[in-house]
């Protein structure tokens, strides 16, 4: 007979005894519990006790957090967190320098524990680090451990950043500041600046006066990655907290200072290969920068603007005109209005009203005087190649250059917040200052090559934006490295290219549409869908591992989660690192039996999805998030490194749970090995028809009586 429910295994240990093994009701007070377990030892003042995890974070135990306890948990019985609080408060403001180390030491591992933290703010501890700081009595080792465990209390989000004195904020700036200092103390400052930028307003614009976008991007130079990564995410968070009206101004300082071409040769093409919180960071600044477009994308254009009118007028100029004539005479506005047609405008008389839906509103027009002033050859080139051709045919370049300007701000998602757990940027747009510019005059010139190969008339514009769309997510997928790259592999994907991809794509949707093809279709099915079945179990006991999801991702954590071998229990712990390869069952102390599950959530229905926190608001974590619900009411809540792993957990969850796999790869993995399955099982009929019919049966003989004579 299993034991019940409310009862809970596990061994707990105390310095130079023997360990005790006892079972926990679940039931009784946990002081309670604390108190027989000192009776064990026969220890006096079980108040002043407390337990803690013996393995991995070794997290105090609570009232609401016992519920977590496993079955063959080791435990340790340790001093209170009240107690160990006033003691490591005590000897961190001792007069022995080794006593004191010690001290800092302790709590700064300590200061990752939600329980302890409370406590040892409670006692004005976060009030006596800053102070410490402040002193600028304190250096290496010891500095480091001190800002450490002031990270750590700041995060738990108990007190606010707002309470941060100046003087404090100078201090840590002082330390990004100095040209020389330790590698630990300015990591940690650089992350204590961007934890004070992101959560206090105010807070940014001390530190904006106190830190010079120069000495950040100095810190670049180093061949210390991690530095790198600090010191770009600090970037970031200025950028991202700062006025609308002074983002533009930072983004020259950081383009005088050359941040651009100092991230490209020290990060991107350094010695070592890109981590993902830098892939990350990179990502954001990316983004960041990109949604400077913002304002011009949504700017519409005052047709009765003169200075504005005479930018499009400048565009018929260089085209048209060896020189500067004058403006609006008579005598040769049906001139201009021939013009503008042939430059492909949809208003020819008044061409300024092409640019009054927003997006792409003002940035069109910008791209536009970019291509035919820094590239007037190909602007020219573009503009009288269309004129020549008949009406019908010619690629409409102010029409295009619209449209494709609306498309690449879908594609690069401009004017957008940076997702929590992307990490896709693309190194090519750190090789050019006027990145996006260049990019659109490589995708214009895509635009009208592919126009020419389609033998496009007007009527086929949409097919053709669909097709150059193709061609430019394809191309970006490849993450090419220059915009040399980019246009050697978008001369690869020419249109022939694109309908043989097409056609490969789609094949099994195309073929087999006969009665007897789709009867065979569903009779392989079944097997299908049980293979993909013991495929995505495979993978769920191969394990995977999962980012725990907090304040500070450069200091991330990680767990692993795998299923038995049997089907019968998932096996689940933390990590300190990333795993390489598949972690054994051994170090993972957590389990949770199949048949407890009582269901599988996915999205906002998950209780991490639910809580206060700026992940909620996150869309791409949002659609990697899944939990699992067991008994009593416990949940264990994941967010999938990718698309591909959430998939693969949904579906093998639901498979272990007996239900229907609904994700997206499981439609897709069914549709093409139903397809190669059919192709094969067909191979012997191509080129042969199959009717839509069974045929006839013939009639019964009129006789039996026939034998074959062999003799």
């Amino acid at each position: 007979m299993p034991p019940p429910s409310d009862i809970v295994k596990v061994a707990i240990e105390w310095p130079g005894a023997n360990a005790q093994l006892i079972e926990i009701d679940q039931k009784k007070p946990l002081s309670s519990i604390i108190r027989e377990v000192c009776e064990g030892w026969s220890l006096s003042g079980s108040e002043q006790f407390a337990l803690r995890y013996a393995d991995g974070p070794q997290l105090y135990i609570t009232e609401q957090s016992r519920g977590e306890i496993k079955n063959g948990t080791i435990l340790r019985l340790a001093i209170s967190p009240t107690r160990a609080a006033r003691q490591l408060l005590d000897r961190i403001q001792s007069h022995g320098i080794d006593a004191r180390l010690e001290a800092l030491k302790e709590l700064a591992k300590l200061s990752a524990d939600p329980t302890f933290a409370t406590e040892f703010i409670n006692m004005e501890g976060i009030g006596t680090l800053a102070r410490l700081v402040e002193s600028g009595t304190h250096f290496g080792e010891m500095l480091a451990f001190t800002l450490t465990a002031f990270l750590e209390l700041m995060d738990h989000g108990i007190v606010s950043w707002d309470l941060i004195s100046l003087s404090f904020i100078k201090q840590i700036a002082g330390y990004v500041n100095q040209p020389m200092v330790d590698v630990s103390i300015l990591q940690r400052s650089l992350a204590i600046l961007e934890s004070m930028v992101l959560n206090s307003h105010s807070l940014y614009h001390r530190v904006a006066q106190e830190i010079t976008v120069g000495q950040l991007i100095g810190h670049l130079q180093v061949s210390n990655q991690e530095i790198q990564t600090y010191a770009i995410a600090l970037i970031n968070a200025l950028f991202l907290k700062a006025p609308e009206d002074r983002r533009q101004e930072m983004a020259t300082t950081l383009a005088q200072k050359h941040l651009r071409s100092i991230i490209l040769n020290h990060v991107i093409r350094g010695n070592r290969p890109i981590k993902a919180e830098m892939a990350h960071q990179l990502y954001v600044l990316q983004v960041l920068t990109f949604n400077l477009l913002e304002e011009r994308m949504m700017t519409k254009m005052d047709p009765t603007d003169q200075s504005q009118r005479d930018i499009v007028f400048e565009l018929r100029r260089i085209a048209f005109d060896g020189e500067n004539d004058p403006i609006g005479t008579e005598k040769r506005k049906a001139m201009y209005t021939k013009d503008y047609k042939m430059l492909g405008f949809i208003n020819h008389v008044n061409p300024a009203l092409d640019f009054t839906q927003t997006p792409p509103g003002m940035l069109a027009l910008d791209n536009m005087l970019y291509l035919a002033k820094l590239h007037q050859d190909t602007y020219i080139r573009i503009v009288l190649e269309n004129s020549s051709r008949e009406d019908k045919h010619e690629c409409p370049f102010g029409r295009c250059a619209i449209e494709l300007t609306r498309m690449l701000c879908e594609i690069l998602q401009v004017g957008e917040l940076p997702n929590e757990g992307c990490n896709d940027y693309h190194p090519m747009f750190f090789t050019h200052d006027r990145a996006w510019e260049e990019f659109f005059c490589v995708c214009i010139q895509l635009l009208n090559k592919t126009w020419k190969e389609m033998r496009a008339t007007t009527e086929d514009f949409n097919k053709v934006m669909q097709v150059v769309r193709e061609q430019i997510t394809r191309a970006l997928a490849m993450k090419p490295s220059s915009l040399e790259q980019l246009k050697s592999k978008l001369r690869s994907l020419n249109y022939s290219e694109i309908l043989r991809l097409r056609q490969s794509e789609r094949m099994s949707q195309d073929d087999f549409q006969s009665a007897p093809i789709i009867e065979l279709r569903e009779r392989i099915q079944p097997e299908i869908l049980e293979l993909i079945k013991q495929q995505r179990l495979n993978r769920l006991c191969e394990g995977s591992c999962f980012r725990k999801l907090g304040n500070r991702r450069r200091q991330e954590k990680f767990w692993f989660c795998r299923l038995s071998l049997n089907h019968k229990v998932l096996h689940y712990g933390d990590l300190d690192e990333s795993p390489q390869g598949e972690v054994p069952f051994e170090l993972l102390t957590d389990k949770i039996p199949v048949s407890d599950i009582k269901s599988v959530v996915t999205g906002k229905d998950c209780p991490h999805m639910k809580e206060k926190s700026a992940l909620k608001q996150n869309k791409e974590v949002l659609e990697l998030a899944f939990s699992i619900l067991y008994d009593p009411d416990e949940a264990l809540n994941f967010v999938a490194p990718s698309k591909y792993e959430y998939c693969i957990w949904t579906d093998g969850l639901c498979a272990l749970l007996g239900r229907e796999m609904g994700s997206d790869l499981t439609r897709s993995d069914l549709d093409t090995l139903i397809s190669m399955e059919m192709k094969l099982r067909l191979l012997d009929l191509e080129n042969i028809t199959i009717p839509e019919a069974p045929p006839p049966v013939p009639k019964e003989p009129s006789s039996y009586n026939f034998t074959y004579n062999y003799g």
